[in-house]
């Protein structure tokens, strides 16, 4: 009877016990079994996750990549793509049965468009889990709550994190808060037309040095380009079309403008150096030297092909544009279209800073980083998604990391003239034996990345274009960001429409000026954020 006693009584505190939650609730048990702590050591993190996920009974995570830019930048969602066959391999060698799988790559011209399009589908849960886009987009996608603030993650990873540049690593920042990591970089130099410039009496030895030290401004620019107009020459200059951001920009900081505020935090309009800058796009559209139309020009059908078949003396352009004309069709001048070769774009084409706008001042250059984003929603359409959501954040987190080796990075780099973002990616640049191996595909990487890239490869990886680089690296060293604030975009489109009515020649430089003004001060929010500056300068010409 006593025994039978002992075992009800037992039994009583045994259920007290479970119900109490001494004894591991279901709660706790299903922290343990989906809490994941990043280390900073690669694989096991990758492999803790990879196991929690399958004791979830997930089998497959399905990403969407989306990214932007131009035909040879591709590695910006196959980076991605790559990403995740590296951390399958990871798995399949330790036996975790679970499997990532890229469902969606979406991948278009206008990185403005494909941020519109990002903007407009991530509230309804229909946005790329990675995006690519510019750092300018970052403050805005970070301040709606958009796109997932990876700090903690990245203090886990911070040697990884040090190998970028510091410079870049901040314009991925917003609030003190990193919300991406660098996917690319480039300068914006002037391009110049060697032939041309001998046509006319040109002397460009020396020229990157004069630039350099402020000696050729731009009314040098503005006499050779005039010189090759006279000379029968159809263009002095061609600049890119479209947004104002960040490519013509460049003229404010070459007027010794700025563009932003530090003490107050506000956006700038320098009216001295808009007004400079706006002249300056009047004058040569004036006199016949730069397209009046030229904001509306087609990239494929107008401003490649008059840049490569040398019917300009001057290009505002890119270094991504080095191994663009040697992929794209643009040269046309024998009949059918076809890319230039390595050697014909080193023979026709030099470069340098953009210049001074005027004595006393100082080149420039513009980078506009691109960056890993992450979407807040990440891993959405996946099983569990409320219970096991810190996963899946921090598996994309993972991807990033994965997608930003350094031979990643460097084959982006290579093929598309963008300058590298890690130290690491610098030095296999210039490592000959790896250059070799891109050029025979001779890299382990998946074949449906190997696919996309194969005719970009076939005609970029060449001495040459290394050279290039190293060559336009010295410019980050002059480079300029844009303001990473979340209004700047909607200032820089309303740059963008005073610049072509000016070039048109239905405003006055002043007007535009006054164009500039009045648009800012009729939207209440950009009028907040936005200080007016300076006036109008008495008389002044390019000269």
């Amino acid at each position: 009877m006593k025994a039978k006693v002992g075992i009800l009584l037992a039994i009583v505190v045994l259920v007290g016990v479970i119900a109490s939650g001494c004894i591991g609730s279901q709660e706790s048990s299903e922290t343990e079994t989906t809490g994941v702590e990043l280390t900073g050591d690669f694989t096991k993190d990758i492999l803790a996750i990879g196991r929690t996920l399958e004791s979830n009974g997930v089998s497959e995570v399905k990403f969407s990549a989306w990214g932007s830019g131009d035909p040879n930048s591709v590695m910006r969602v196959y980076g991605i793509v790559e990403a995740a066959r590296r951390i399958n391999k990871v798995w399949e060698e330790n036996e975790v049965n679970v499997k990532i799988t890229i469902t969606d790559i979406h991948y278009v011209a206008s990185f403005q468009d494909a941020y519109q399009e990002y903007l407009s589908k991530q509230p309804l849960g229909q946005a790329g889990d990675f995006f690519v886009n510019s750092y300018a987009f970052l403050p805005t996608l970070a301040d709606e709550g958009y796109i997932l603030d990876i700090t903690e993650y990245a203090n886990a990873y911070q040697n990884v994190i040090d190998d970028f540049y510091p410079s870049l690593i901040e314009a991925s920042k917003f609030n003190g808060k990193l919300y991406g990591l660098p996917q690319d970089t480039e300068a914006r130099p002037l391009y110049i037309r060697k032939d041309v410039a001998a046509k006319i009496g040109f002397n460009l030895e020396g020229i990157e040095e004069k630039v350099k030290n402020g000696e050729f401004t731009w009314s040098d620019v503005y006499y050779w380009a005039k010189k090759a107009k006279e000379s029968g020459v159809e263009w002095g200059l061609i600049h890119r079309k479209g947004s104002a951001h960040p490519d013509l920009i460049q003229f404010i900081y070459a007027f010794g403008g700025k563009l932003y505020n530090e003490e107050s935090g506000k956006l700038v309009v320098d009216v001295p150096a808009v007004y400079k800058w706006l002249y300056v796009e009047w004058k040569f559209a004036q006199d016949g030297l730069l397209p009046k139309d030229i904001m509306s020009w087609d990239w494929a059908k107008q401003i490649h092909p008059a840049i490569v078949e040398g019917r300009t003396l001057f290009d505002i352009g890119g270094t991504w544009y080095w191994t663009e004309w040697q992929t794209k069709d643009y040269y046309g001048k024998e009949g059918t279209p076809r890319p230039l070769k390595p050697e014909e774009v080193q023979a026709w084409f030099t470069y340098t800073l953009f210049p001074a706008g005027e004595k006393g001042l100082k080149p420039v250059t513009l980078s506009q980083p691109f960056v890993w984003m992450i979407n807040s929603k990440a891993g959405q359409q996946n099983p569990k998604y409320d219970e096991l959501k810190d996963l899946y954040h921090k598996l994309a987190f993972l991807m990033v990391i994965k997608a930003s080796d350094p031979d990643i990075n460097a084959i982006h780099s290579v093929i598309s003239a963008h300058l590298p973002v890690r130290k690491e990616a610098a030095e296999l640049i210039s490592n000959e034996k790896w250059l070799d191996d891109l050029k025979s595909l001779s890299i382990d990487l998946d074949p449906q990345v190997k696919s996309n890239i194969k005719d970009i490869v076939a005609t970029t990886v060449h001495p040459i274009n290394a050279k290039f680089l190293a060559d336009v690296s010295y410019m980050l060293e002059y480079t300029k960001l844009a303001p990473a604030h979340p209004k700047y975009p909607a200032l820089a489109d309303i740059f963008k429409e005073a610049v072509d009515k000016v070039l048109r020649g239905d405003m006055t430089p002043e007007e535009g000026v006054n164009y500039i003004i009045q648009k800012v001060n009729a939207d209440p929010e950009l009028a907040q954020n936005v200080e007016v500056v300076g006036e109008i300068p008495k008389d002044w010409t390019l000269q």
